[in-house]
């Protein structure tokens, strides 16, 4: 196993850390995210910085609570009809964008067209809507071509793209396009401030006093999304130790979580105070570029996924007790999902994985795995990848950047040679990936799948049973079936559920668990 090279924090580094200068700030709310913000279109880019980005500058029509129901948010309610074929939706009053404007019915219609071009449980909705209508500026009308039980699932959508509604202007444009500074207009709770963005390194938002809460209280991505500070600072620190040097002397209130070796050191600072940052945890796993040798091949993909061992991937990144093995395609633990047996690696697993390298046609080309330097949860899960390839006697290039270059690279579909890739590892909340519908990794709809592009009839199939089954038995039933085609298929291999910690001031009330940090709720004492 690898050693934890990554963890850069000891003692002596929170001792020896930098101050970073910083005014006067009571009124101010100093959060270090999990990466970077380089991008900032989070219906182009799905990942979990950029959707908090989004979650501050907008606003989504129904939100999940922390069991993943899906409650109103922008919405006032809604209708169905008998047939199940019509859904009304009315908005709440008083919604408005940050430039003024009321939020109108065709505003959503458009974001949600956007939405749908880009997410795979949108695509899946676009698919069903006969027709959209907007009777009057606060009422939404779906009618369907057939019933889709799982609309408001789709419309609450916690992670990897919530459908967040923006000007119809905007949504306007092309969605294989990513928005850009200018277009960061929303109705959420936070504003965006353009003149002040540093790609990479830090954003700056201010109170919407214009948004009008929900009265129920918040619970994740649901309920009053109350703002207590005048000003928001999302702040990139690329060294863990640095990082935790300044929540401990106070110049950040923040970490979205820490690396896990300065858990402990934190956690006896009174000043500091640590929680679980989401109950469900996060499912690593190793993804796959169906498109290019030698991963396009079935049994390759078996053959590897059978000398993978988890717990050195979990030991990786999490503290033990806070990781357990997941043989499963979805996170273990949630409603429905079915582990299957694990085999224990040993020197015949090996020898199978070498003879499927060969027999595919597998003669030491360069096996690119992207992975990023700077994201802890990841790039030691990248490392025990690239560790296990040497020993099957694969020749590797591990290309190592940073998240936004990552990013960037496994978007592009050419063949690893020419600026494309061979394997990735990532992990997803379990949130964003906890049912068929949700789950982007799950698809096997080729060149519309998530990176990776596998294709699988037999999953598509089955997700397409899940979405429209009338009960919960048919629910059930395609739930079962998925996973066994999603297991022979392999889109992905998983490598554990963990959970990770996060930490903050502890005179800072209201952090909320969930996929997400939501960055509202929150209060300074004192």
């Amino acid at each position: 196993m690898l050693d934890r090279r990554y963890f850069l924090g000891s003692a002596v580094a929170l001792l020896a850390a930098p101050a970073l200068a910083q005014p006067a700030r009571a009124r101010t709310l100093r959060f270090m995210p999990q990466a970077a913000l380089a991008s900032l279109d989070p219906i182009f880019n799905p990942t979990t910085i950029v959707t908090t980005h989004g979650f501050c500058v907008f606003d989504t029509l129904y939100g999940c609570d922390r069991s993943l129901r899906p409650q109103p948010q922008m919405a006032e309610g809604h209708s169905v009809s008998a047939d199940g074929l019509t859904w009304t939706i009315r908005l709440r009053e008083g919604l408005r964008f940050h430039d003024g404007q009321p939020v109108r019915a065709l505003d959503c219609i458009a974001s949600l067209k956007r939405w749908g071009a880009r997410d795979g449980f949108g695509g899946l909705l676009l698919k069903a809507v006969a027709e959209w209508q907007a009777p009057d500026d606060r009422t939404i009308s779906i009618r369907l071509h057939r019933p889709f039980p799982a609309l408001l699932d789709a419309l609450a959508k916690p992670a990897a793209s919530p459908a967040f509604i923006m000007p119809e202007r905007i949504a306007a444009l092309p969605a294989d396009k990513p928005i850009g500074i200018e277009q960061m207009i929303g109705s959420g709770p936070w504003r965006f401030l353009g003149a002040e963005f540093v790609q990479g390194a830090k954003s700056v938002y201010a109170k919407n006093e214009a948004y009008v809460p929900r009265a129920e209280p918040a619970e994740a991505a649901a309920g009053g999304k109350h703002v207590h500070f005048d000003r928001l600072e999302l702040i990139w620190i690329p060294d863990g130790g640095t990082a935790a040097a300044a929540l401990q002397t106070g110049e950040i209130d923040w970490i979205e979580y820490p690396l896990p070796d300065l858990v402990p050191v934190l956690q006896r600072d009174r000043g500091i105070t640590t929680q679980v940052y989401d109950p469900n945890g996060f499912l690593g796993f190793l993804r796959f570029n169906a498109l290019h040798p030698p991963f396009n091949n079935l049994e390759v993909r078996r053959a590897i996924r059978e000398v993978m061992v988890q717990s050195d991937y979990m030991a990786a990144v999490a503290l033990p007790g806070d990781w357990q093995e997941c043989h499963a395609v979805f996170p273990c633990g949630l409603p429905g999902v079915t582990e299957f047996p694990a085999k224990t690696p040993d020197a015949a697993a090996m020898q199978r994985a070498r003879d499927a390298l060969k027999a595919a046609g597998y003669a030491g080309e360069p096996v690119v795995v992207i992975n990023p330097s700077d994201f802890p949860a990841v790039t030691q899960q990248g490392r025990v990848t690239a560790d296990l390839l040497r020993r099957l006697g694969v020749t590797v290039e591990l290309f190592e950047s940073d998240w936004a270059t990552v990013i960037a690279r496994r978007a592009n579909k050419a063949p690893p040679a020419q600026g494309g890739w061979n394997l990735h590892n990532t992990n997803f909340p379990a949130a964003a990936i906890a049912n068929p519908a949700v789950s982007p990794i799950i698809r096997g709809n080729g060149e519309r799948a998530w990176f990776g592009w596998p294709t699988d009839a037999a999953s598509e199939a089955e997700v397409e049973a899940w979405i429209s089954a009338a009960d919960a038995v048919g629910q059930a039933r395609a739930m079962g079936g998925l996973q066994e085609a999603a297991w022979k298929s392999i889109p992905f291999a998983p490598t554990g559920l963990f959970r990770l910690r996060t930490a903050f001031r502890s005179d800072l009330s209201g952090v909320l668990q969930g996929p997400n940090p939501f960055l509202w709720n929150l209060r300074r004492s004192g």
